[in-house]
């Protein structure tokens, strides 16, 4: 365990469900699972497109901690509650990812909370 690295969101939803926003191990950072909620406010926005955003910065910033960007994402997965916002939330990941253009899965699903429209995980790469 002494090369692993936990690090922390500030989410009050880790302690509760007993994980970290994102682990680093050896050379690999994976990130949880990630939602929309602008955890400084602890609101969630309506819209998929703001929460697909507020996901990806969430994501970055733990990356941040961790030695890394998202040019070091290698596998992405999304989750998406309805195909309807499929459009709007590959729009917001197209910004993001247009260039790095990680190896990615999407999933149309239910998610924990009815409010949370898109969820993201990554694994990235350390260099």
């Amino acid at each position: 365990m002494a090369d692993r690295k936990l690090i922390s969101s500030g989410s009050p939803f880790e302690k509760v469900a007993g994980y970290s926003r994102a682990v680093v191990e050896g050379d690999f950072v994976y990130v949880s699972g990630t939602t929309g909620y602008d955890y400084s406010t602890m609101t969630m926005p309506d819209d998929a497109a703001a929460q697909t955003a507020n996901a990806l910065e969430t994501i970055k910033d733990a990356l941040s901690t961790a030695g890394a960007t998202l040019n070091d994402v290698v596998r992405a997965r999304y989750y998406v509650t309805d195909r309807a916002y499929v459009d709007a939330v590959f729009a917001v990941l197209g910004e993001y990812f247009a260039d790095i253009r990680p190896a990615a899965t999407m999933v149309i699903c239910d998610l924990i909370k009815e409010e949370m429209k898109v969820e993201i995980e990554v694994t990235a790469k350390l260099k």
